[in-house]
């Protein structure tokens, strides 16, 4: 299945879309989901709720990585949802040990987006800076911050110590930074 041809289906409103869309992409939107969740309802609840969200978005919109399109809505979804948690009770899962981070990166990146021109040249900055770093270093950073992956599983999957992953992307998040402040986005 032609990621093209689907999103062709989707403009054409057939709804042979969400099936393929489901066929293709429930396990690595569900991963990205559970990741965050932990909670099997809940997860397939957001991946439910990202073919949906597709429907409507396409058209108008007409995403150029699918798969991207597809795995940044699930994980919108499912950070909505563990808010919702946490207001409701305080959790217990490997999130909260991240969840500083992200925040403390999203601060980053919030305080230089002004207006979606802005938007899109700091995505072009943060991209441009992920093809500069090593493939290793690269996915780590993904893994953590975009897939929202445990710090045991980043370091099994390169082979490192928990602490040498931390220190990998600590050293990555001051480049960014100094790239970030240099482009006077800081």
């Amino acid at each position: 299945m032609n990621d093209t041809y689907i999103i062709d289906l989707f403009w054409k409103r057939d709804e042979n879309a969400i099936r393929m869309v489901d066929e293709k992409y429930n396990s690595f939107c569900y991963s990205i989901a559970w990741r965050i969740l932990t909670n099997r309802e809940d997860s397939e609840e957001c991946v439910s709720d990202t073919w949906f969200a597709a429907w409507r978005y396409i058209p108008p919109k007409k995403p150029s990585k699918l798969a991207a399109f597809l795995g940044k809505i699930t994980r919108g979804f499912a950070i909505d949802v563990l808010r919702k948690k946490y207001a409701m009770k305080r959790i217990d899962m490997h999130i909260s040990d991240i969840k500083e981070e992200v925040e403390d990166l999203n601060r980053t990146v919030a305080q230089s987006m002004e207006e979606h021109i802005e938007a899109e040249e700091l995505i072009g900055i943060i991209n441009g800076f992920l093809t500069q770093i090593p493939e290793r270093d690269r996915d780590i950073f993904v893994q953590r911050y975009w897939v929202m992956e445990t710090w045991k599983n980043i370091a099994e999957r390169h082979q490192m110590s928990k602490g040498a992953a931390k220190q990998n992307l600590l050293r990555n998040k001051r480049k960014l930074k100094k790239i970030l402040e240099k482009e006077g986005r800081l």
